[in-house]
């Protein structure tokens, strides 16, 4: 009776370790098991941990608003921006009325969702009201609006800036 029960305890044992939570291994090794069924390993689910504050990209935006984006033209590369710095169709910048320079902003394309994440440093767009930001030619690019010139877009303010102009 008693070698029974060991071969029974020995089936339970066996079964147990079958129905582990496993994981895969690197390089097409078997898999690997993370813990009891009620308790995965630690860093089994690496995803779940915390890394430090969420980037502005990923949070939630400050603000939102809804208007509709223009881009400035390559002509004017090299041209002071009201925050002093010189125009660079390159970089993700773009202007709007009232924020301060330095704030990081996501444009989305309303109608495609194409979206860019842009710098503020300088002021407009001064042409109609409807207009709410005006971005460099490589943010239009991302935004795919370089056909349509005026596009509807939503502005999420991810960071505000110092303000600060450049000397």
């Amino acid at each position: 009776m008693l070698l029974a029960t060991r071969a029974q305890l020995g089936a339970l044992v066996l079964l147990a370790l079958a129905c582990a939570p496993t994981r895969p291994a690197e390089d097409g090794r078997p898999p690997i098991a993370t813990g009891s069924a009620h308790r995965p390993a630690p860093g089994a689910y690496p995803e779940r941990q915390a890394t430090g504050p969420p980037s502005p990209a990923t949070r939630a935006p400050l603000a939102v608003e809804h208007g509709k984006a223009t881009y400035y033209s390559d002509r004017l590369a090299g041209r002071s921006t009201a925050s002093g710095e010189p125009y660079a169709p390159a970089r993700l910048t773009a202007a709007h009325k009232k924020l301060p320079f330095g704030t990081l902003v996501r444009v989305v394309r309303v109608d495609t969702g194409h979206r860019v994440e842009v710098v503020i440093n300088d002021r407009g767009p001064f042409a109609g009201a409807e207009r709410i930001i005006d971005v460099s030619g490589a943010a239009a690019k991302q935004l795919d609006m370089l056909r349509a010139g005026v596009v509807p877009v939503r502005v999420e303010i991810l960071k505000y800036g110092s303000g600060r102009r450049q000397r």
